[in-house]
């Protein structure tokens, strides 16, 4: 499916039997066309180390998603209400492969070399929502 078809049929998203937290994160990759295409390579559903996806789970995380446009990523993260980011993101950074992942896609990101996933990925704040109206 190409971006214009997006458009049109747009993302499905999971539902959940309760509310959920929403927290939005950005990076910045490295401008070359050639590294940006590995980085989507091997965050396929193919290439993606399933330790990875895993340890993402074990930590509370109930969905995530990342968008591209030219070298800038967005990351949004669904969670449980009572999730801990900080406390999350300490023990995602001690499970097994995680600092050999962050290792192995540091040649792509925008970010110090040996940075952990919380200290690469920037918090975005929200600035607007479509608001419900006043009854």
């Amino acid at each position: 499916m190409n971006i214009s078809e997006t458009y049109q049929t747009g993302y499905a998203v999971r539902q959940y039997d309760g509310p959920v937290k929403r927290y939005v994160q950005t990076l910045d990759l490295r401008n070359d066309p050639a590294l940006i295409a590995e980085y989507r390579r091997r965050h396929s559903e193919k290439e993606v180390w399933p330790e990875i996806l895993q340890g993402i789970r074990a930590v509370g995380i109930l969905e995530m998603e990342i968008y591209i446009l030219d070298t800038r990523l967005v990351m949004i993260v669904e969670t449980p209400l009572d999730f801990d980011w900080d406390e999350a993101m300490a023990r995602l950074a001690k499970l097994p492969r995680q600092e050999e992942w962050e290792d192995y896609m540091a040649i792509f990101q925008q970010a110090r070399a040996g940075a952990t996933s919380a200290e690469k990925w920037q918090r975005m704040d929200r600035m607007f929502h479509l608001y419900e109206p006043q009854k």
